[in-house]
């Protein structure tokens, strides 16, 4: 068994959550080696659909639509310091978002939704409601089906493969070290920190970040804390390039800046499948032609499932362990939206500043009222 020098945070996870942690960490002059399983692992990071949304986020949670709004807020100056510092171009369009709605009642009930959302919060809370002719106005290729979109301007798009990669390189620019292909085997709190046996090695640090998504259950006990989380899958499919006509990213379809349109997404409660199935992509095609019948005939160069990292209540987990001082868990399903908080106010809270009063109510107890 080897020993590798110690380092002050121990990052478990090498997705959009953790590796925004450790980017934060690092950023602040932190010595973080951040673990990730490898590629057989199941991928929440490499399969999300890329939205930074704020829409919807928060009803009946003010502190999290609170999170969320700030996030988003920061993202055009987060999106131009991993430009700056890693030489990479996640793509960040955010010009507003639409929901585009098929049903009457269905546009009156996010209508409802948001407005409630806004009173909870006691705050400004963006949006706007749009009739057809407004929505045509502004997207001129919507279908005759679509009655009507809420329409946000926090709302926009990444690519999420280009801000995973932006964070690697500048998480690694900073010294941070990247360990791949070990996966965790036990977690051992002394005194001082922290042992981490992963494989052959043995990893020496003053604290632990548990950010593996769907292997945080596993992992939150060995340090006293608790991650109650279940997948929930999600399909997408993707389309060849085609001429720029979506320039305001949908809750269901977007068009990157390749030129490709993604098309998504179902909610499917299926175990570890990560697979798709023929009827849900008929059904998000078939929606999604509705939205934009220019979609017609278009040709699908590629189709895959996601498991999305779900709390019972839809909500993160972040909490520090009374058990063993200087372990943490962190869990969500927003890891895009969220990231510039993780590598912000969470990193910071994490190397001991104070906890953001908008996540106080994030943890794990909650499930046991």
């Amino acid at each position: 068994m080897t020993l590798d020098h110690e380092v002050d945070t121990l990052v478990i996870g090498g997705g959009v959550v953790g590796m925004s942690i450790a980017y934060g960490l690092a950023r602040a002059g932190e010595r973080v080696r951040l673990l990730d399983e490898g590629d057989d692992a199941f991928r929440a990071a490499r399969g999300n659909f890329g939205l930074v949304w704020v829409q919807g986020k928060g009803l009946g949670n003010p502190g999290y639509a609170r999170w969320t709004m700030a996030a988003a807020r920061q993202w055009p100056t987060f999106a131009q310091e991993l430009s700056e510092r890693a030489g990479v171009d996640v793509e960040l369009s955010q010009i507003g978002g639409l929901t585009m709605c098929l049903d009457p009642d269905d546009l009156a009930e996010r209508a409802a939704g948001l407005q409630a959302i806004g009173t909870q919060i006691g705050a400004p809370y963006p949006f706007e409601i749009l009739d057809a002719a407004q929505l045509r106005e502004l997207s001129p290729h919507v279908g005759p089906e679509v009655v009507g979109a809420v329409f946000c301007p926090l709302d926009g798009h990444v690519s999420p493969l280009r801000l995973l990669r932006g964070l690697v390189q500048g998480f690694e620019s900073m010294g941070g070290e990247l360990r791949a292909g070990g996966r965790v085997d036990a977690i051992e709190h002394r005194d001082h920190g922290f042992r981490v046996r992963a494989g052959s090695t043995t990893h020496a640090a003053g604290k632990v970040v548990l950010a593996a998504g769907l292997g945080n259950a596993a992992l939150a006990p060995m340090v006293g804390l608790e991650a109650p989380v279940k997948p929930n899958r999600g399909q997408i499919l993707v389309s060849e390039r085609v001429q720029p006509f979506l320039r305001h990213p949908s809750l269901y379809v977007r068009q990157t800046g390749e030129g490709v349109v993604q098309i998504g997404d179902s909610k499917e409660d299926v175990g570890l499948d990560d697979g798709t199935t023929l009827a849900q992509l008929a059904r998000i095609a078939d929606r999604a032609e509705r939205c934009f019948p220019l979609l017609k005939g278009i040709n699908i160069v590629r189709t895959w499932g996601a498991l999305r990292v779900m709390s019972p209540d839809g909500f993160p987990i972040y909490q520090a362990s009374s058990a063993c001082p200087g372990a943490f868990v962190v869990t969500c399903h927003s890891g895009v939206t969220l990231a510039a908080q993780h590598a912000g106010a969470l990193a910071d809270w994490i190397r001991g500043g104070t906890e953001p009063a908008e996540i106080a109510g994030f943890k794990a107890e909650r499930f046991h009222v």
